[in-house]
């Protein structure tokens, strides 16, 4: 379970060839919940993943890490098979369970957003900006400032909930 890139991680540490690179123990997570993942990138070979349930959980009014971008993916990871969901709350912006956070969702000035970079990996492991056919960078045009962060306690115990049955499930309980 990540939140934000901590979610990226963990969405994409489901990959198989991520799998054989770093996880040594050969011990394999049970499930995957990416909350608010950046789903910006492509990798090679993504839907090649663990046979693991994936549940990411994101908001509609995140103009952050959009939900809207893991949509497709969760589609492509649907067509090879697995079984993934991607569950959408309409009142949530970025950060929603953080509890800690502004209500109503604040700007975090400066921050940098990808929401609408189109970010491809081409062989050995080079991360390339779609539009420009150029090494992606934070400099690159696509990447926006001053996305917004802000708590939303009814998603926020809509997600508790999925997630408490979804590990029910999981794990047998």
């Amino acid at each position: 379970m990540g939140f934000s890139r901590g979610g990226q991680a963990t969405l994409y540490a489901s990959l198989k060839r991520f799998h054989k690179m770093w996880n040594k123990s050969g011990i394999e997570f049970a499930a995957y919940i990416p909350f608010y993942p950046d789903c910006a990138t492509t990798f090679i070979s993504d839907t090649d993943v663990a046979d693991r349930p994936i549940r990411i959980f994101g908001g509609t009014l995140d103009d952050y890490n959009p939900i809207a971008l893991c949509e497709p993916y969760a589609e492509r990871l649907k067509a090879a098979g697995h079984d993934v969901q991607v569950t959408e709350y309409a009142t949530a912006p970025h950060a929603f369970d953080n509890p800690l956070g502004p209500i109503p969702a604040a700007v975090v000035a400066n921050a940098q957003t990808v929401r609408h970079c189109m970010i491809v990996e081409e062989p050995a492991g080079v991360l390339i900006n779609a539009s420009t056919r150029r090494p992606f960078t934070y400099k690159d045009p696509c990447v926006e400032l001053n996305p917004r962060v802000g708590y939303d306690a009814a998603s926020t115990e809509a997600a508790k909930r999925s997630v408490k049955e979804f590990l029910k499930v999981v794990f047998k309980l």
